[in-house]
């Protein structure tokens, strides 16, 4: 069992707006990530899913997103990349594969290429059903707007056709498996 909070401490200023933000957006990733495996009684680490649900964000702070508070340099796709690298130093590399893997429905080679994203070219798909349950929770909620209210399933699916077919077609996989 790891203290999830130790490792956002080390990253987040207690009273800052932006620690508000991703504790709020991450405990509700954990919150729906847990109930969706507990109804479909699958087979995961519950505990693990709450710890990486928690940190799949971590890396948020490095980017540019001055909308929720973060003033990085890098563009906010690289947000995932930027968690696992901490992660790693962290000595969690299982939970960095979370962060990794975590954006839109996760994100093939042929993805980052066509999009021309500022990211490694490797793929970057959620693999364990631990990391595919973080990757489906994480959609229903944003880090702006209202950030506690529940996305519905059709606007979802909305915000994530204009990244294309195969990416909405993945994301309907995991949803087929969840809900």
């Amino acid at each position: 069992m790891i203290d999830y909070n130790n490792i956002i401490d080390k990253y987040y200023s207690e009273n800052s707006r932006l620690r508000d933000i991703l504790t709020t957006h991450s405990r509700l990733v954990a919150q729906r990530a847990i109930a969706c495996a507990k109804a479909k009684n699958l087979p995961v680490d519950l505990q693990f899913v709450e710890e990486a649900a928690m940190l799949h964000d971590i890396g948020i702070f490095r980017c540019d997103a001055p909308g929720i508070f973060c003033f990085g340099n890098l563009p906010y796709i690289c947000h995932g990349v930027e968690g696992r690298n901490l992660l790693e130093k962290e000595g969690l590399p299982r939970h960095a594969l979370v962060c990794e893997r975590h954006t839109g429905a996760g994100l093939t080679v042929d993805d980052i290429i066509k999009q021309n994203l500022p990211l490694p070219h490797h793929d970057m798909t959620p693999v364990s059903l631990e990391e595919k349950l973080i990757c489906y929770a994480d959609k229903f909620y944003s880090k702006s707007g209202n950030i506690t209210s529940e996305k519905s399933l059709e606007r979802v699916l909305n915000s994530m056709e204009r990244h294309g077919k195969e990416t909405v077609e993945r994301f309907l996989a995991l949803h087929h498996i969840f809900s």
